[in-house]
């Protein structure tokens, strides 16, 4: 458990402590929140996370330690089975404390101390599932590189000649762009096959694109499916 703070106690004792402990957190876990002093919201936000700890293991021996301090065996169910279950994917921070204002009479600092059981936002779970899976990737890729690194790269090799026929292929009157970025012989009109895109020789935006396919001609082209960048009339225009 976590260690008493300096200062006077909640209780008369210590042992009137723990009861008054264990009793904020069997009423926290039964309905979800409480309204109580600040003093003892804090003393409780690392109890009660304590025993929602032990809940997330889920075994026996951890729910004989929280049937120790927390008689009630309804509130240890529901404890297990109900809040554990809502928060598994929580890395702490199972509770939150909420000023209200003071208490009239006595003038205390009051506080709404409540169990976080809204589910990890969509953000945090795609970049952690991102995370474990790139994980996952490198642990498998880094055995094979080091096994055999002139079987990956004759792979490599095969591969691309084999694709090569298929991309010279791929479109009717084209051929694949290569690694010099220049243009085929008779092979001028440059295709983006992101923005399925052509731009013939003069167009405006022609000498900042960088070809992915090249065609023989803007007929060509557009029966490939590429759209004029800028539209049929302006290509032509700027073309002329």
């Amino acid at each position: 458990m976590p260690t008493p703070t300096k200062g006077p106690r909640l209780g008369g004792g210590p042992a009137h402590e723990r009861l008054m402990l264990a009793n904020l957190a069997a009423a926290l876990f039964e309905h979800k929140r409480i309204t109580t002093t600040v003093t003892k919201a804090k003393r409780l936000k690392p109890y009660a996370e304590r025993l929602v700890t032990f809940a997330k293991r889920g075994d026996l021996a951890s729910r004989r330690r929280v049937l120790g301090l927390i008689s009630n065996k309804g509130v240890v169910h529901e404890l297990f089975t109900e809040i554990a279950t809502a928060v598994e994917n929580r890395d702490g921070g199972y509770t939150r404390i909420t000023k209200i204002g003071n208490r009239k009479g006595d003038n205390a600092p009051m506080a709404v101390i409540e169990l976080v059981l809204e589910p990890v936002s969509a953000k945090q779970a795609v970049v952690a599932e991102a995370t474990s899976a790139a994980k996952r990737d490198a642990e498998k890729a880094a055995p094979a590189a080091e096994e055999a690194p002139a079987e990956a790269e004759a792979e490599v090799v095969e591969t691309e000649a084999a694709a090569a026929p298929e991309a010279e292929a791929k479109y009717a009157g084209s051929k694949p762009a290569t690694a010099d970025k220049e243009a085929p012989e008779g092979f001028a009109v440059k295709g983006n096959e992101d923005s399925m895109k052509y731009h013939v020789p003069g167009s405006r935006w022609y000498d900042s694109t960088t070809a992915e396919v090249w065609f023989d001609s803007a007929e060509s082209a557009a029966a490939a499916g590429f759209a004029p960048a800028g539209g049929e009339a302006a290509q032509a225009v700027e073309a002329e």
